[in-house]
C-alpha cells in the first residue's frame, strides 16, 4: 500500500513538472515570435506612413530600395521603362547612385540615355534620375522620362534653323538682284530681267511669311471658337478658283464631283486653307495636260459619319520613304521642283494641323510614276435632306465602298464623273 502511494505521488510530481515546462516553453516561443528579427526586417520592410499613397500619384517612375538593394516598392511606370526586372533595379548607374546616397545621405540627380527595350534599333530613352534617402534604411529613386521633351526641343531647333535658311535664300537673292539692277542702270533690258526676278523672290518671301503665320495660327487657335457649318461644295469651289491660273498655265484640267450638299463643322478659313493647299500641291506636282480631281463623299465611322474629300493627281508620285515625312514642316519630296514652283514645304504641315484640330485626319495614297491621292477626313456636321448612306454613288467602288485613297485601287478609276472647270 505504501509502495502504491509512493508511485502515485511520483507520477503526480512528474506530471506537474511536465506541465510547468510546457507552459514556460509556450510563453518563450510566443515572446520570440513577437520579437522582430533581422531576417523579418529584411524580408518585410515597412514604408513610412503615407509614402505608398504619395508614390501612387506621382507622374515619375518610383522605386524604393532597402539596405540590401532589394525592390520594396515600384510603380507600374518603372516596370514599363524596364527599370525593375526580377525584383532588382536593372540600371547599374542608378543602383550605384542609390548605394552612394544610402552611405552618405546626400540627394543625387543625373540624366541618362538608356537603351529602349524591344525596338532593336538602338533608340535611346532619355531619363532624369533623382535619388534621396527615405528614412534610415530605405532609398527612394524617382525617374522622369525626358524622351518626348527632347524630341520637341529638337523639332524646335530644326524649325528655327529651317526658317532661318528659308528666309535667307530669298533675302539674299533680293540683295544680289538689287546690286545687279544698280550696275545695269544703263541697260533697260537687263533692268527689266532683274526686276522680274526680284518680283519672283519677293513673292516667294511673302508666301513663306504668310504660311508661317498660318501655321502658327492653326497651332495656337482653337477652331471651335469660330466654328460653323461649312458647305464642302463651297470649299472645293474656292480651292479650284485659287489654283485656276496655275492650272490653266500648265493646261491641267480640274474636275470636281462626288456627293453634293455635304457639310463639315469648323473654322471656314482654316478648312479652306487646308483644302486649297492640297489642290495647289496637286497642280504644282502634276505634268502639263493632265487632270486633277476633287471628290467628296460621306462614309460611316465609329462615333459618327465622316466626310472625305479626296484630291487626286497624275503627278510624279511619292516614294514609300518620303510618305513617312511629307507632313513634316519644310520637308520637300523634290526640292528643285519646290524652288521652281515657289513651294515652302509648310503646306502639308498646315493641312495636318487643321485636320487634327477639327477631329479628323489627312492620309495619302501614292505610287511613283502613278500620281497621288490625298484624303482629308472631317466629322460630318449633317445637312438638310440628308440621303441614306449608299456605296453605289459616284466615286466609290461598288463592291467595297472604298475611297479613292485606298491602296487597293487605282486613284484614277474612282474619280467621279467630272465637271470640267475652265
Amino acid at each position: 500500500m505504501d509502495v502504491n502511494a509512493a508511485v502515485a505521488a511520483a507520477a503526480a510530481i512528474a506530471g506537474v513538472c511536465t506541465g510547468v515546462i510546457a507552459m514556460l516553453a509556450f510563453r518563450w516561443s510566443e515572446r520570440d515570435q513577437k520579437r522582430p528579427t533581422r531576417t523579418s526586417l529584411h524580408m518585410d520592410p515597412v514604408l513610412p506612413p503615407g509614402v505608398d499613397t504619395v508614390l501612387s500619384v506621382l507622374r515619375s517612375s518610383a522605386v524604393v530600395l532597402d539596405e540590401a538593394d532589394e525592390v520594396v516598392k515600384a510603380s507600374s511606370a518603372a516596370y514599363a521603362l524596364g527599370l525593375v526586372r526580377g525584383g532588382k533595379l536593372a540600371v547599374e548607374p542608378m543602383l550605384q547612385m542609390a548605394r552612394d546616397t544610402r552611405r552618405d545621405g546626400e540627394i543625387r540627380q543625373v540624366e541618362l540615355d538608356l537603351p529602349r527595350r524591344g525596338t532593336g534599333r538602338g533608340e535611346a530613352l532619355a531619363v532624369s534620375a533623382r535619388v534621396a534617402p527615405l528614412g534610415s534604411r530605405l532609398v527612394l529613386l524617382l525617374v522622369e522620362d525626358l524622351t518626348e521633351a527632347r524630341r520637341i526641343e529638337a523639332v524646335r531647333r530644326d524649325f528655327v534653323a529651317n526658317v532661318s535658311h528659308e528666309l535667307k535664300t530669298p533675302v539674299g537673292a533680293l540683295s544680289l538682284l538689287s546690286e545687279a539692277v544698280m550696275d545695269a542702270f544703263d541697260d533697260p533690258e537687263a533692268v527689266t530681267r532683274f526686276a522680274g526676278r526680284m518680283q519672283i523672290e519677293a513673292t516667294r518671301l511673302t508666301n513663306l511669311v504668310q504660311e508661317l503665320i498660318d501655321l502658327s495660327r492653326v497651332q495656337n487657335d482653337d477652331p471651335l471658337d469660330d466654328a460653323e457649318p461649312v458647305r464642302v461644295d463651297e470649299l472645293v469651289a474656292e480651292a479650284i478658283d485659287r489654283c485656276r491660273h496655275a492650272a490653266g498655265t500648265k493646261q491641267i484640267t480640274m474636275a470636281a464631283g462626288g456627293t453634293a450638299d455635304l457639310h463639315v463643322h469648323g473654322n471656314r478659313g482654316q478648312l479652306a486653307a487646308a483644302l486649297g493647299n492640297l489642290v495647289e500641291n496637286a497642280v504644282n506636282y502634276s505634268p502639263a495636260r493632265t487632270r486633277v480631281g476633287i471628290a467628296a463623299r460621306r462614309v460611316a465611322a465609329t462615333g459618327g459619319d465622316m466626310i472625305e474629300v479626296a484630291v487626286t493627281d497624275q503627278g510624279i508620285g511619292i516614294s514609300d520613304k518620303d510618305k513617312e515625312r511629307i507632313f513634316e514642316r519644310f520637308y520637300r519630296v523634290d526640292p528643285a521642283r519646290s524652288r521652281a514652283t515657289g513651294g515652302t514645304g509648310l503646306g502639308l504641315a498646315i493641312v495636318k494641323h487643321v485636320a487634327a484640330s477639327h477631329g479628323g485626319q489627312v492620309t495619302v495614297w501614292s505610287a511613283e510614276g502613278q500620281g497621288s491621292t490625298f484624303t482629308l477626313r472631317l466629322p460630318d456636321a449633317g445637312s438638310a435632306g440628308r440621303r441614306a448612306h449608299r456605296t453605289d454613288r459616284p466615286g466609290l467602288d461598288e463592291e467595297t465602298g472604298r475611297s479613292p485613297a485606298s491602296p487597293r485601287t487605282s486613284p484614277y478609276e474612282t474619280l467621279p464623273a467630272p465637271e470640267v472647270l475652265p
